[in-house]
């Protein structure tokens, strides 16, 4: 699937805040640069035959102040684009909002930074449940998914969904999840968190993302009267 330490150190994580009209927000970023143009890269992000290659299926009207849904998941507005540099977006789901801002720049070398900003209003007490974590590694996992098809060579080949649900699930992907969380840990300190709640936070969320469902109790089996 993909070479964890690798990936894990591939990303940057950074945690911080910003004031909107509403209030504070806090702002989860996560970046990674990829061998590949910004012109194919914005394409890989913009495209709906190729997002769901990587990412999720995804309907709706994608061009500015369209409305998208990825399915199983968030949907929102996309509220401005500027291509190939970047747009934003809310991000719709479980009658909460907040607003993703992906932006993409040329790197000295000739690679593709892509960079996505996670903007969420102050839950503070989720926030101190799960910390910055519980984005962020949704998103790792989503980036595992960019740099599988952006590495697959001209073709840019799809992602196998039950491969990629298989791997989540196996060992390796549980030790991915678990690092991913970690590091999300790591970087809220670094923006100022208490070390002794980002850490406890950080044990909630990779239980969260790592702990298999419970099996099904005899009763929970039984469909009709016994």
């Amino acid at each position: 699937m993909i070479e964890t330490t690798q990936q894990i150190n591939a990303v940057r994580r950074q945690v911080g805040t910003r004031v909107l009209d509403a209030g504070e927000a806090r702002v989860a970023t996560i970046s990674q640069t990829y061998d590949a143009t910004v012109e194919d890269v914005w394409d890989a992000c913009t495209n709906p035959e190729r997002i769901p290659r990587w990412f999720l299926p995804v309907s709706g009207d994608l061009r500015l102040h369209g409305r998208y849904q990825l399915e199983g998941n968030a949907g929102g507005v996309i509220e401005s684009c500027d291509p190939p540099k970047g747009f934003t977006a809310t991000w719709e789901y479980g009658g909460d909002v907040s607003w993703i801002e992906v932006s993409l720049s040329s790197e000295p070398d000739g690679r593709t930074r892509f960079t996505l900003e996670h903007i969420a209003h102050v839950d503070q007490e989720r926030w101190d449940e799960f910390g910055p974590g519980a984005v962020g590694v949704g998103w790792d996992l989503g980036l595992v998914g960019l740099t599988l098809h952006l590495s697959s060579g001209s073709s840019r080949v799809a992602v196998d969904p039950q491969e990629s649900a298989a791997w989540v699930i196996s060992e390796e992907g549980r030790r991915f999840m678990t690092l991913s969380s970690l590091r999300w840990c790591e970087a809220n300190i670094t923006a100022g968190a208490d070390e002794a709640a980002a850490r406890a936070a950080e044990a909630r969320t990779t239980a969260a993302y790592t702990t298999p469902p419970a099996p099904p109790t005899e009763s929970s089996e039984q469909t009709g009267p016994s």
